[in-house]
């Protein structure tokens, strides 16, 4: 990523930056404009907000639609990508002038991933949050495997519906057997590519967690409920819980009941970890996710950094700041240029917001 270009996006009339090629660090006070810069980088890179789903908010007030584009280049050449928003009429991307329905599915589209005070959520928040945050890895990771999620999202809200029918009387409960199959067999090969994701981030995740500074040893888990190694088996453990699935109203066992379990020292950083723990541990789960993408996918990721150094004392500070400068492309946002160790670096981007 080299270049952001953006009009009448959040409190911006128009922008235009260069980023560097490592560590780019984007400074101001409070209320400047910082964390827009960010959400915009990531709208270009992606379509969506990691702030909002309401895309009405990104249009600057008293503007009528916004427009991003982001520029870069890889081994093929210079690239494009731009998103315009004008609400009620939908998003308008492109890739190299051409359009496109995602982004997401855009070959020379950067990998991006993202770190901010609310992303806090995704370790002390509900598991559904690091479920989908898992499966955004694994999409990452493995593309052509993000169509095993969407199979089994879209079996799961058949089989909801087909619940509902037989809670009203309207077939019988025998009309479910086809679909706790189906359900199953994607189930099986979502349970299995998010527990291979996990596996190999594990040790990277431990070591990322310790130079950090985060005490006692850091774990990662992939957690299922199901004990089925075979769809079959998995379509019987759903079949039996009928009775509860009627109830409820809904499917109650599978893969979208699953966790990704955070732990230091046998203890889960959801329910036992201080803010600080939990920071440090959301910051280790990104920068392994990174070195494990960039190893396996040969491909740079830009790493997004709000507001980070806040709460990290001097030593940690350091201890991020030297890996940011040492690995790959990040933008990191400060108030204070001092508070980003290295920063005076030649090496460093620095970008003033007035």
């Amino acid at each position: 990523m080299t270049r952001i270009s953006l009009r009448d996006f959040r409190s911006y009339e128009s922008a235009e930056l260069e980023l560097g090629p490592g560590l780019t660090v984007v400074y101001g006070a409070n209320g400047a404009g910082k964390t827009n810069l960010l959400e915009a980088l990531y709208f270009g890179c992606t379509g969506r907000s990691f702030r909002t789903n309401d895309d009405r908010q990104l249009v600057r007030h008293g503007a009528k639609a916004t427009r991003v584009v982001v520029s870069g280049s890889d081994d093929d050449g210079a690239h494009e990508l731009a998103v315009g928003l004008e609400p009620g009429e939908g998003k308008r991307m492109t890739s190299d002038g051409a359009p496109v329905e995602r982004l997401l599915d855009v070959a020379h589209r950067p990998l991006i991933s993202v770190f901010s005070p609310d992303r806090l959520e995704l370790i002390k928040g509900p598991a559904g949050l690091r479920r989908a945050h898992l499966d955004q890895f694994v999409a990452a990771l493995w593309p052509a495997r993000a169509a095993t999620r969407r199979e089994y999202l879209g079996v799961l809200a058949q089989r909801n519906a087909l619940l509902g029918r037989v809670r009203a009387g309207r077939v019988g409960a025998e009309a479910l057997a086809p679909w706790n199959l189906s359900l199953a067999t994607s189930g099986i090969e979502l349970a299995a590519d998010r527990g291979n994701a996990v596996e190999l981030i594990a040790e990277g995740f431990a070591r990322q967690a310790e130079q950090l500074g985060l005490n006692g040893q850091a774990r990662l888990e992939y957690r299922r409920r199901s004990e089925a190694a075979t769809a079959e088996e998995l379509a019987a453990e759903i079949a039996a819980r009928l009775d509860t699935d009627l109830a409820r109203g809904h499917t109650t066992h599978g893969p979208h009941r699953d966790d990704l379990v955070i732990s230091r020292g046998g203890r889960s950083l959801r329910h036992y970890g201080s803010q600080g723990e939990q920071r440090l541990s959301l910051l280790a789960l990104l920068l392994a996710e990174r070195e494990l993408l960039v190893q396996e996918r040969r491909q740079p990721l830009l790493l997004l950094l709000d507001d980070v150094m806040s709460e990290l004392d001097a030593s940690r500070r350091s201890l991020l700041a030297a890996q940011l400068r040492r690995d790959g492309q990040s933008v990191v946002t400060a108030t204070e240029l001092e508070h980003v160790p290295g920063a005076d670096d030649p090496a460093v981007t620095r970008i003033a917001v007035p």
